[in-house]
């Protein structure tokens, strides 16, 4: 079977970095390591031509990475700490720590969520969403902590898909994001599909796009930025990060969306999702659980005030 390739334009954002530390940002799946290894094999491409591990990309220079063979998976279950919140037989909630990858993919075949969830769970999840991601209903991005549903059995599985598909689960986000807001409040509806100039990003668009829509109240100010609550309507990928940097004020932290000088010290983007809602399947009543900021989040806060 021929090995995947994907291909990216680099962004501005990206323009001097390293090739491996780009790389590894623009293909998620990737680690760090896990690129130079790949460049090392001749595997990374730079405008159709073997990369260079020190070369500094630019951008708009086409990167094609052809990603290792996909092997046979069986998930390890692995013993790594969870912080549940909520668990009976039929789901779970998790908060999941900045850093965290969801699911396995190539280059995290394993220290996921699913790989916890395993352990935890002795085997016993949906299998809806296929063995790369058993009891998974929906995702967080890697470097956004927060709340999470999971599913133990189908019939669950079927109820919480449905809800979040009717959009009739309550998720509620905080973030820090660049700059002083103008209105305390707003409404951005706004459709998102993925970028026709970076096939990593996604963006706000009309091509092959769905709607989207997010809503913003204002928490505190400070001079250069502002902590905000969300709600999401809508459920698309990076919606936040995408609808935020949309109207000029990209959420603090973010290496992908944010201005080109990133900073580092929140290891990406500073957004929580403190609050979700829904209603049980097996009870059929609405329950909703919180998870406090995070220590990074309040950190970053109290070195701003």
């Amino acid at each position: 079977m021929p090995r995947e390739k994907k291909i990216f334009r680099v962004p501005e954002n990206l323009s001097g970095a390293r090739m491996d530390a780009c790389v590894a940002a623009l293909c998620e799946e990737l680690t760090r390591s896990l690129a130079q290894q790949l460049i090392a094999e001749g595997a990374v491409l730079l405008c159709g031509k073997p990369a260079v591990k020190s070369t500094r990309a630019k951008a708009g220079d086409e990167i094609t990475i052809i990603l290792p063979e996909l092997r046979e998976v069986e998930l390890e279950a692995q013993d790594i700490p969870l912080e549940i919140v909520y668990e009976d037989k039929d789901l779970l909630v998790v908060n999941k720590p900045k850093g965290m990858v969801v699911h396995p993919a190539p280059g995290n075949p394993d220290g996921t969520l699913v790989n916890a969830l395993m352990y935890h769970c002795k085997g016993s999840l949906s299998g809806i969403n296929g063995e790369l991601r058993p009891g998974i209903v929906h995702r967080i991005d890697k470097d956004t902590s927060g709340l999470l549903v999971v599913a133990k059995n189908d019939t669950a599985h079927v109820h919480l898909s449905e809800q979040l598909s009717r959009h009739a689960m309550t998720r509620v986000y905080q973030a820090v994001v660049y700059g002083r807001l103008k209105e305390p409040q707003g409404i951005i509806e706004a459709s998102i599909g993925r970028s026709q100039k970076d096939r990593k990003k996604m963006a706000v668009t009309d091509k092959n796009a769905k709607n989207a829509v997010t809503t913003y109240k204002t928490i505190a100010q400070y001079n250069s930025f502002t902590h905000i609550e969300l709600r999401l309507k809508t459920g698309r990928t990076h919606q936040i990060r995408v609808h935020m940097a949309h109207i000029g004020h990209p959420v603090a932290g973010d290496p992908v969306y944010g201005p080109k000088s990133v900073i580092t010290e929140l290891g990406g983007q500073c957004l929580h999702a403190g609050t979700l809602g829904f209603i049980h399947p097996a009870t059929s009543e609405y329950m909703e659980f919180t998870a406090p900021l995070p220590e990074y989040f309040t950190r970053f806060i109290a070195k701003l005030k």
